[in-house]
């Protein structure tokens, strides 16, 4: 008797934590969907080169000693590697001025082997970060923040799309969530992220973009911590990139959103002693509420890198048709 109460008692426990763990929201596994991504990428990069086309090439550009940037673009590089893209990573000292960064970007933007070029953000306060975006050919610029494919970009034309957005994209479409009509925000306003996010969200699904014609709220840092609230109540799908840890609480989201957390805050772990890396969004509080959420980190960081890849084949394939080279 005592053992199957025991074993009731089990069943019961065993029960009530599957019960709980089916109201969590559904992990928005970006890590798992990058690899589908870059394996079908790999897939296509062969093809091309079969018909005859030179192996596409990316190079990306570091000014500066920043630990973070060397680590970002060393994961590029990686996954260029794993895909078949030739790469290569020119660094230079933080001491280079902006006539010589721009000299080099000229160079490789007249180099026939080169697809691709990739400047890591940031640089150097001496050297203008719009001058040097907008110095990398519009064709080869697989970051997308040319002003050029930005206007494309925001007319609704074929253009290259910044990563971070793009992947953001790939993963509500993966996942089927609705954006027709439904209520968007994007908290944070960056050049790079935030608004081609809500240009994205916003523009029509007929057009060269194939955008998601969501209802569209921007908030920022000078939007009252009260309207951010109520703004993101009413919203059926936040996109929150802004770098301040917990920004996003459990009371702010509305039952069943979608949350996606583009934010990447490195903090120490107080019980440990250890550092790691977390995003804008209370992450285990609001899943009890949200329908989906991606976590951080193997949520959208993956997705930019594979949307990386993507923007280079796309813009070497476009390079090859207009030189007829295959």
């Amino acid at each position: 008797m005592w053992r199957r109460s025991i074993g009731s008692l089990m069943v019961s426990i065993s029960r009530t934590y599957a019960a709980k763990e089916s109201n969590m929201a559904q992990l928005i596994d970006g890590k798992s969907i990058s690899q589908e991504i870059r394996k079908q990428l790999s897939q296509e990069l062969k093809e091309l080169v079969a018909t005859g086309c030179p192996v596409p090439h990316l190079t990306a550009v570091i000014v500066g000693d920043d630990e973070a940037s060397k680590k970002y673009v060393a994961n590029k590089m990686v996954a260029c590697q794993e895909v078949g893209i030739s790469s290569e990573t020119k660094r230079l000292p933080a001491s280079t001025t902006q006539e010589e960064l721009l000299q080099l970007i000229d160079d490789l933007n007249k180099d026939p082997l080169v697809s691709g070029i990739l400047v890591q953000l940031p640089v150097p306060d001496h050297i203008n970060e719009r001058t040097i975006c907008n110095a990398v050919h519009v064709e080869k610029d697989v970051d997308g923040f040319n002003e050029q494919n930005v206007g494309r970009l925001a007319l609704d034309m074929d253009g290259i799309i910044p990563a971070t957005p793009l992947g953001v994209k790939r993963l509500l479409e993966h996942f089927n969530i609705e954006t027709f009509g439904r209520n968007a925000v994007v908290v944070g306003r960056s050049k790079n992220v935030s608004l081609p996010m809500a240009i994205l969200l916003s523009s029509d699904g007929k057009y060269a973009t194939k955008a998601m014609d969501a209802t569209v709220t921007i908030c920022h840092r000078h939007t009252p911590p009260k309207e951010l609230a109520r703004y993101c109540r009413n919203a059926d799908i936040i996109v929150v990139a802004v770098g301040k840890v917990g920004l996003i609480t459990k009371d702010m989201i509305k039952p069943g959103a979608c949350v996606i957390d583009v934010g990447i805050n490195r903090i120490k772990d107080e019980k440990t002693g250890t550092f790691k890396l977390v995003g804008d969004v209370d992450f285990d509080e609001v899943r009890q509420v949200a329908g989906h959420i991606t976590p951080v980190p193997g949520g959208v960081g993956p997705m930019t890198v594979a949307m990386l890849l993507h923007n280079t084949l796309k813009a070497a394939r476009k390079q090859f048709s207009d030189r007829k080279t295959c």
